[in-house]
Formats: structure tokens, C-alpha cells, sequence
């Protein structure tokens, strides 16, 4: 749908815990993606459960199925080997800098979307931008009012020997002194760090987002809403789950069950908000990649470039941006990781240059220091 000339909208999704990008946009034209990836690679388009094909290098991940009809009417487009030019492999540190647009900065008071809507021309209005979610995030924080919506968040799951009842039993079983009774006490020992320490490191991860499994439903909402509502200009939402130490999957598997509510909520999203879907730009992004070699754990650690999505009526889609540094040991940055070729400041100037209209002035006082597009990249919406 073309843009209609009418209010500019922004949607930011913060996918909480760092996605995998390289089998999110799989580049499966590069040997060496299915040499590190034994078992979580993606099969290439054509293969059973295989990517599906967006351009002769590229396939996107099949549980992101649902929006292939954005691809091919030219409303979605991915920029890869994209990320924050800071090292950290730190979830808080990356989603402060991811989110107060200054990397490396920790001491910026004001999040780049909250300086985003100060720096908007003409009159604000209580629900010009909307923050979705439990609290206000990084991002939203400042000076400027912000409307909430609170959502609550999915509880953990625990294992049935976590239940206390279930627990103190074996604990009576195995209160000898013989070597199983110690072996099985020293587990529980260790288990008990562990699930303490893995649910630490969920929650910086998350930073309080809740899973995408309800996604497709609040999408749908947040559509009507903006359909309805032409003046919420901006919005941002996070979604967690996306920290994948262990058993990650390929096709199927904790990945896909996460990217497929995800792909079917901004499809939703994209069809509830009808004729104000032509002057929406949504960016998805994430603090940094993982690894391009998997663990010993099914699964990918803490890495540096990744992808970000961009969808909506005003995006310049059917394309994958940037520049592909290649996954060769040498080619990688710190012999690890997807190397970054596009700074995540340069995406969001672009969008909000072209779409949000903004001035360089205006533009500085949001996003400081951005570096500037490359020709190509700058067309990636329309002005």
C-alpha cells in the first residue's frame, strides 16, 4: 500500500536477549555458515524444511513464512551485518546503548525516542507515542510525556524436581553417606547454581519483555489502535526470549517457536492497520548477534553483527541491504563473529530523515554522531 501523505508513524520492536540473525536471514550461499553450524543450520531454499528464498544469497528462516507477502510486495527489507559499533558482548550494556543512541555512552540521560518525539514539528499530543510493556523502557526515557500499556509477562516453568513437595522427597532418598547419594546431592547443588544463575541472566537479557508467543494478538491491537488513533506517532515494544545458550533448533526448535508469533504478529499488524499501514516504517532490532560457530550446547553465544528488520508501507522493500562481509575465520570480527558493516544509528537516520521528516539539525539532536548512509541504504524508504 502506498503512502497516503498523512501523519508519519514509527514502531520500534526490541527483541530482548540478542536474535540470531545469521539463521534468521540465512546466508546460504557462504559455505562456511553450514561449516560452523552443524546442527542448527538452516537447510538452503529447495532442501526439505528449507529457507525460503529472497535472493540469490539470502533465504529467511521458514517459521518467518507469514511475511513473504510483505518480501514480494516489496514492504520488507533486511539490513545485515548491522549492529552497534561498540564491543560489548554485555546484554544491559548493548540494550542501553541500543537504546539511548549513543554506543559506547552510558551516561546519555534520555532515550533516542524520547528525543525523537521533543524534536517532532507541531503540537504533542497524550498518546503521540506509546510505550508497550510493564514499565517505560531506556529508549522512551526523558523529558517528553509517553503513554503506557502495561502487558504482563509469562511466568517460568519449572522442572517437577524445582517443586518443593517433589524435591525434599529425593532429598530423603539420597541423605546417605554411599557415593549415589552424594553424586545426586552435589547435581542438585549444581543445578541449583545454575538455574540461578541462568535465571539471572534472563532476566538482564529480557529486561522485563515478555515472550512473543501473545504477540500476534497485541499487534493486531496496536494496529486497530494507530488505524483509529492517527495521532500515536511513535511506539515501542520489547519482546524477550531471544538468549539462545542452549538447544536453539534449525527449523523447528526454541528459534522457531519464538520467530513464528513474531512473523505472524507484525503480518497482523500490518493488515489491522489498513490504510495507516502506507505511512508506518516498524524497525526490529536486537543489541547484538551470536556466534557464527554453535556452542557445544545446540546453541550460539553472545556475538556482534546481526540483522535488523524493516517493514511497512513507506519502506523501499524485496531487498537485502548493506554491505556482506563474508563468514571466513579471517573475515570475521574477533575471528568469531558476523563482522559490522552498518552502524544501527546509520538505518534509523535514514528512517528518520526520509519518513519522519526531520532536519539535520533535528536529526543530530536524536541520534549524535550518526554516520551517514551509503546511496543505496538512503533509498531503503521513501521521503
Amino acid at each position: 500500500m502506498a503512502a497516503d501523505g498523512g501523519e508519519k508513524r514509527l514502531i520500534v520492536i526490541l527483541l530482548r536477549g540478542a536474535v540470531d540473525g545469521l539463521n534468521v536471514v540465512i546466508p546460504f550461499a557462504d559455505e562456511d555458515y553450514y561449516q560452523e553450524r552443524r546442527s542448527i543450520a538452516i537447510a538452503p531454499p529447495g532442501k526439505p524444511d528449507g529457507a525460503l528464498a529472497l535472493d540469490a544469497h539470502f533465504g529467511l528462516h521458514p517459521a518467518l513464512a507469514s511475511l513473504m507477502p510483505l518480501w514480494q510486495d516489496h514492504r520488507l527489507a533486511f539490513i545485515h551485518a548491522a549492529g552497534s559499533p561498540d564491543p560489548t558482548r554485555s546484554h544491559f550494556d548493548a540494550q542501553l546503548y541500543l537504546e539511548n543512541g549513543t554506543p559506547g555512552q552510558d551516561t546519555t540521560g534520555s532515550g533516542w525516542m524520547n528525543r525523537l518525539l521533543s524534536a517532532m514539528p507541531g503540537p504533542r499530543g497524550a498518546t503521540d507515542a506509546l510505550s508497550i510493556g510493564p514499565t517505560l523502557p531506556r529508549i522512551f526515557a526523558g523529558k517528553a510525556a509517553v503513554a503506557t500499556l502495561p502487558l504482563g509477562a509469562a511466568g517460568p516453568q519449572p522442572l517437577p524436581i524445582d517443586q518443593a513437595d517433589v524435591g525434599s522427597a529425593f532429598d530423603r532418598l539420597y541423605s546417605g553417606n554411599d557415593e549415589l547419594s552424594e553424586s545426586f546431592r552435589q547435581g542438585r547443588a549444581a543445578r541449583a547454581q545454575l538455574v540461578a544463575a541462568l535465571a539471572r541472566e534472563q532476566r538482564i537479557a529480557n529486561n522485563g519483555s515478555p515472550p512473543p508467543a501473545g504477540f500476534p494478538g497485541q499487534a493486531a491491537r496496536l494496529g486497530l489502535l494507530i488505524r483509529r488513533h492517527p495521532g500515536t506517532r511513535l511506539a515501542a515494544l520489547g519482546l524477550g526470549g531471544w538468549d539462545t545458550h542452549v538447544n536453539q533448533g534449525n527449523h523447528k526448535g526454541q528459534l522457531a517457536d519464538r520467530l513464528r508469533p513474531l512473523g505472524d504478529g507484525l503480518f497482523a499488524l500490518a493488515r489491522s492497520a489498513e490504510e495507516a499501514w502506507g505511512d508506518t516504517v516498524v524497525v526490529v532490532l536486537s543489541e547484538f548477534g551470536r556466534t557464527v560457530r554453535e556452542n557445544g550446547n545446540g546453541g550460539t553465544d553472545h556475538g556482534h553483527g546481526n540483522a535488523i528488520w524493516v517493514l511497512g508501507g513507506a519502506v523501499n522493500g524485496g531487498r537485502v541491504y548493506g554491505e556482506w562481509p563474508g563468514l571466513t575465520s579471517a573475515q570475521l570480527y574477533q575471528r568469531r563473529d558476523l563482522a559490522i558493516t552498518t552502524d544501527f544509528r546509520t538505518v534509523l537516520a535514514v528512517i528518520l530523515e526520509r519518513h519522519m521528516r526531520l532536519s539535520d539539525r533535528q536529526l543530530d539532536a536524536v541520534l549524535p554522531n550518526a554516520p551517514p548512509a551509503s546511496r543505496d541504504l538512503a533509498q531503503m524508504v521513501r521521503g
